[in-house]
């Protein structure tokens, strides 16, 4: 089968690409560094011509609101005109666990348009919405960071190994389309400021973890439903704690 991975470089669409080539799948990277351009149409047509499926991991470059909105509608028109007339039968697309209750972001608002333009077009899909990763421990300490304090509120979330992500995004890429969303989650709920914490702990980093139900998580204010998944997420494997000695082993 041949398969388009959009954003097929960065950490979920390199481990994506991995997974499927092992399988002995025909695997397209697309991404700007090889040619394939969503936001411009450059390659697409080469690329997606006898695809069967896509999946679509690319994010945008900025996070400013209106950079962020042009870049999924502009690259989600782009991408599924270009499959139509390919003839993709399965559109897979990676979204976020809470995109709904969260629209006082800007990148959330431009995620639930790029969720939308998918859900209107005419190529059978399917929405994969992923809590936060494993992976952004590290760069949520650094948002939250005011001089040696990190200010992260207490709110609840349900983290995932960026390689179950992963391993889950192939799978349901060769499945039917089910035309509509499935979560994928952590396997263990664990509170923000903990989450936080145990990763500074860990990591040998002296920042002192301030707990404040008022701190925005980038720019945004949460509660335990903010970035929870509903009553049947696909759980990934892989702990918290397991992560972080396999983590730790690599620096």
């Amino acid at each position: 089968m041949k398969v388009v991975v959009i954003g097929g470089t960065g950490l979920i669409g390199s481990n994506v690409v991995k997974i499927l080539g092992e399988q002995g799948h025909e695997v397209v990277v697309g991404s700007p560094s090889s040619g394939i351009n969503t936001v411009t149409g450059e390659g697409l047509a080469a690329a997606l011509a006898g695809a069967q499926v896509v999946i679509d991991v690319a994010n945008s470059p900025s996070f400013e609101d209106k950079a962020v909105m042009e870049f999924f509608e502009t690259s989600g028109r782009n991408l599924l005109a270009a499959e139509a007339a390919a003839g993709v039968k399965h559109h897979v697309a990676l979204s976020v666990v809470g995109t709904e209750r969260m629209l006082a972001s800007g990148y959330f608002r431009g995620k639930m348009a790029q969720e939308n333009l998918i859900k209107a077009f005419s190529i059978p899909y399917t929405i994969v919405r992923a809590t936060q990763f494993f992976e952004f421990a590290g760069a949520m300490a650094k948002t939250a960071t005011k001089g040696e304090t990190v200010h992260v509120p207490p709110a609840m979330m349900q983290p995932i190994a960026a390689a179950d992500v992963s391993a889950a995004l192939a799978k349901i890429a060769l499945a039917e389309p089910l035309n509509g969303m499935v979560e994928v989650a952590g396997p263990e709920a664990i509170r923000q400021n903990e989450f936080i914490r145990q990763y500074l702990s860990a990591t040998g980093d002296t920042r002192t973890v301030i707990t404040d139900p008022k701190a925005f998580y980038f720019g945004t204010a949460l509660n335990d439903r903010s970035l929870t998944p509903g009553d049947k997420p696909l759980y990934g494997p892989t702990h918290f704690k397991d992560w972080l000695n396999r983590f730790l082993a690599t620096v």
